[in-house]
């Protein structure tokens, strides 16, 4: 089914398991409680790069 393959590809590529990926939605989601009422986007999404500095393979940026 084409609609899942784009999943299972990513996740033979970066071999994440889902604790991992749990804590990072969840840091995130405090990320963005913290943020409320900031205008800038661009600052919101600098702020989660910077809390998972070193950690992962960077993710492109679009643009």
């Amino acid at each position: 089914n084409d609609h899942y393959r784009d999943g299972i590809t990513n996740a033979g590529i970066y071999h994440i398991r889902t604790s991992v990926l749990e804590g990072i939605n969840n840091k995130i989601k405090v990320l963005k409680r913290v943020a409320y009422g900031y205008r800038d986007l661009d600052y919101f999404f600098l702020r989660i790069r910077s809390a998972f500095r070193g950690k992962f393979t960077p993710i492109p940026t679009i643009g």
